[in-house]
């Protein structure tokens, strides 16, 4: 693709490069009149190193498989170029690199003054000690590592065709039909409004209840525990879909446990999950909310009144029925995803401190 500027050419972001990962994605289109200080592209069998950087992102690198002829390293970013005498597999030399222990070191290496950005000396990053095996060793450690990350790759990329899948299969049967009746939310739903306890309350020794506060308690739309309190002012139960009263307005999730709700959510009862997932569908709605301000929020009233079309009964369970199938097949994908991540850790523990060899 040719972008605003008319041509291909484009420069990396430091963000290009992960754990071990190359992701050519993180790019920008290069201004015209930049395009002559372009001078070295991602070469294939190459290792991208992020020479200055966030204190959390310096000393990141990534292995490079292919040559892009389109895209050019910033000054930010240092590409290797192994000696003609040097027995080194680049693929086996990122994994080391990324590798906790000597990832840690590198990031240590790393100077400056200000605490948002640290850069790295080529002198200091060359002089890290690392362990070298024959070639041929690097080779069989490099294959079995990089079989494991094709393992993961694929299943990332089927868990983001389900979520797509799924995504579909929410506009299709959630989409109003002939039928469905127009019901205010407070008239077919308790909705219990948030109340945050006093701080004075709040502990992290398993006193009271979990305290759901808002949107930094939720994730990947279930409630986590990250403080107690032991001044109950309000409760939601579990099962109960929570709802965000404060920036962002709307977001929705599941209450994975019985837990006092702040003032920031309010929890609403219903008898099916098809709830749950229509309110997900009208997300986008509650940005009519939004005031400009930066910082928004609703009140009961303007919950309750909320309009939303329902089907019948049995439609409910219907597609509620499918839409959490779908949900417990995409969590059941994400557990072998955690698994197979867990494993390449395990080997790269292994691996690549010499404790089991394969040559």
């Amino acid at each position: 693709e040719t972008g605003i500027y008319g041509h291909e050419f484009a420069v990396l972001k430091t963000s290009c490069v992960s754990g071990g990962y190359f992701y050519p994605s993180e790019s920008k289109r290069i201004h015209p009149k930049d395009i002559n200080q372009a001078k070295v592209n991602p070469s294939k069998d190459a290792i991208i190193i992020s020479r200055m950087n966030t204190p959390a992102l310096v000393g990141e690198c990534g292995y490079v498989n292919e040559n892009y002829k389109y895209l050019f390293l910033p000054d930010r970013l240092w590409q290797t170029c192994f000696r003609r005498a040097a027995k080194i597999n680049a693929r086996w030399l990122a994994y080391i690199l990324s590798f906790n222990s000597y990832s840690r070191k590198i990031k240590e290496t790393a100077t400056g003054t200000s605490g948002s950005m640290k850069n790295i000396a080529k002198e200091a990053f060359l002089n890290i000690g690392i362990p070298l095996p024959q070639e041929s060793e690097q080779t069989a450690i490099a294959t079995a590592l990089s079989d494991v990350d094709a393992l993961i790759q694929s299943m990332e990329k089927l868990i983001a065709k389900k979520r797509v899948i799924k995504q579909g299969a929410m506009q299709e049967l959630l989409k109003p039909k002939e039928g469905w009746v127009v019901k205010k939310l407070g008239e077919v739903a308790e909705i219990k409004m948030g109340q945050s306890p006093s701080s004075l309350y709040y502990n992290s020794c398993c006193v009271g209840l979990p305290l759901v506060q808002g949107n930094a308690d939720i994730v990947d739309r279930r409630t986590i525990i990250r403080n107690y309190t032991s001044q109950v002012t309000k409760s939601c139960n579990t099962g109960d879909i929570i709802l965000s009263v404060r920036a962002p307005v709307g977001e929705v999730a599941i209450a994975s446990f019985k837990a006092c709700s702040g003032r920031g959510v309010c929890a609403i009862s219903y008898s099916s999950l098809f709830l749950y997932y229509y309110l997900i569908f009208i997300e986008p709605q509650w940005e009519k909310y939004s005031t400009g301000s930066t910082f928004e929020s609703v009140n009961s009233k303007v919950i309750s009144s909320l309009e939303i079309n329902i089907p019948s009964i049995n439609e409910q369970t219907r597609i509620a029925t499918i839409l959490s199938d779908m949900d417990a097949e995409i969590t059941a994908l994400e557990a072998k995803l955690a698994k197979y991540k867990q494993i390449k850790q395990g080997m790269m523990q292994t691996l690549l401190t010499g404790r089991i060899r394969l040559i």
